[in-house]
């Protein structure tokens, strides 16, 4: 007993080594770009643990071995998904039929793990929307299903023999292994998002002091030269200069809104606090993108909730730059035409305003760059405009989510508390 314990520690040590590493791997990259090779390490780093089990298992007589890696491998696919569930499967059984050869252990592994691939990777699709605590409920369950799988296919349809105290020892550790391997890697996650989040919050609060203080000194030349051009412009009898002057004063005024862009991000908090009626506020932001709209071939759909819950407390005008910056962009993510739903409910306390666009979709790279200084996905753009609807959004106290997939389309979610 005492060395089917040993054996079974020495495992739960080799599921636990891979998810140090893990945190190593999460914290390069900040400072190397391996943020697209994430999901592979994982996959290696949860076969590394498997491999490390299945060379140090323990005997329970007539050729079957036992070990823990049933543990990362069902935590493998509920995080890695389908394509990581056929890479791990594939992975055991091969090891297996080379480590021990074609036995009644081979096939009880075949039965267990084929079993749990595809339950596993079915449950995979809606894991990573559950909270910690179901995760962890979740994972635990499953490693104790494919435990009672095994039990049962060696038990009832090979007719082996198993040490009842010795089951119930393997049972324990592995229900504990699992719970403990899921709530490192989720503490790992929570650090690695908590870092990230405080470095952006660094870098945009850089970028809003540079914004406070250069924004007022650049704008008041910029008016002295647009006055001075307006004059040169009405009093030009040339056509050609005339033209000339027409581009550098529409040059100005692009560089003007970019200046009060730069001052809205420094200071987004709300100039006046009033009842903003919600259905108003996105029938006024359709009418006025409807003739971009026409001209990029694109349809608008509004389905808004009329009703008198739909007020919430914010800044009209800021409200009002938020969506149409947001919209915008998802007209001009059609440049071939396409549909663009506008809904509003009311799920109380909350009012949702969702916008839904068939463009050209982004990656989860990308979303979770959405917001961020200088970053754009148009060819001549500066990233400004979701930057300041992202931070007007925040400073009316509402959230705002983003979903998509790529090339097929793109789905915003903003909430802001009933009034």
């Amino acid at each position: 007993m005492e060395l089917i314990t040993k054996d079974l520690l020495i495992n739960f040590l080799f599921i636990l080594l891979p998810l140090f590493l893990l945190q190593m791997f999460y914290s390069l990259k900040f400072v190397y770009s391996i943020d697209k090779l994430k999901d592979t390490i994982f996959t290696i780093l949860c076969l590394v643990s498997i491999i490390l089990c299945m060379l140090f298992p323990f005997s329970v007589g007539d050729g079957l071995f036992w070990d823990l890696r049933r543990i990362p491998f069902i935590i493998g696919i509920l995080y890695g998904g389908r394509k990581t569930a056929f890479i791990l499967l594939s992975s055991i059984l091969v090891i297996r039929f080379f480590l021990w050869g074609e036995n009644v252990g081979f096939y009880i592994a075949v039965i267990t793990f084929t079993i749990m691939a595809i339950i596993v990777s079915y449950v995979s699709s809606f894991y990573s929307k559950m909270s910690l605590g179901n995760k962890l409920w979740v994972s635990s369950l499953l490693v104790l299903l494919s435990t009672q799988i095994t039990f049962v296919t060696a038990t009832v349809i090979f007719n082996v023999n198993l040490n009842a105290e010795m089951w119930i020892e393997f049972f324990a550790i592995a229900t504990v292994g699992s719970l403990l391997a899921t709530l490192l890697i989720e503490v790992i996650r929570m650090n690695s998002d908590l870092l990230e989040k405080l470095m952006k919050a660094e870098k945009l609060e850089v970028v809003s002091h540079l914004a406070a203080s250069i924004s007022h000194e650049v704008r008041n030349p910029l008016t002295t030269c647009k006055g001075f051009l307006q004059l040169s412009y009405e009093g030009e009898k040339s056509p050609e200069i005339k033209q000339y002057l027409g581009t550098a004063i529409k040059e100005l005024d692009r560089a003007s809104d970019i200046v009060n862009d730069y001052l809205t991000f420094a200071k987004p908090a709300p100039e006046k606090v009033e009842k903003v009626f919600i259905f108003e506020e996105v029938q006024r932001v359709v009418k006025v993108l409807t003739p971009l709209a026409n001209m990029q071939d694109v349809q608008i759909f509004t389905n808004l909730d009329e009703s008198d819950n739909t007020f919430i407390l914010g800044d009209r005008r800021k409200l009002e730059q938020s969506l149409i910056n947001i919209v915008k962009n998802g007209i001009e993510s059609m440049p071939e035409g396409g549909k663009l739903e506008i809904n509003t409910v009311v799920d109380y306390p909350v009012v949702r305003i969702e916008i839904r666009d068939e463009g050209k979709g982004m990656t989860q790279q990308q979303i979770h760059r959405l917001g961020e200084p200088y970053f754009t996905m148009k060819d001549h753009g500066t990233g400004l405009g979701m930057m300041v609807s992202f931070s007007l959004i925040k400073s009316m106290h509402g959230q705002i989510t983003v979903q998509s997939e790529v090339g097929k389309w793109t789905f915003f979610t903003i909430e802001f508390p009933v009034a």
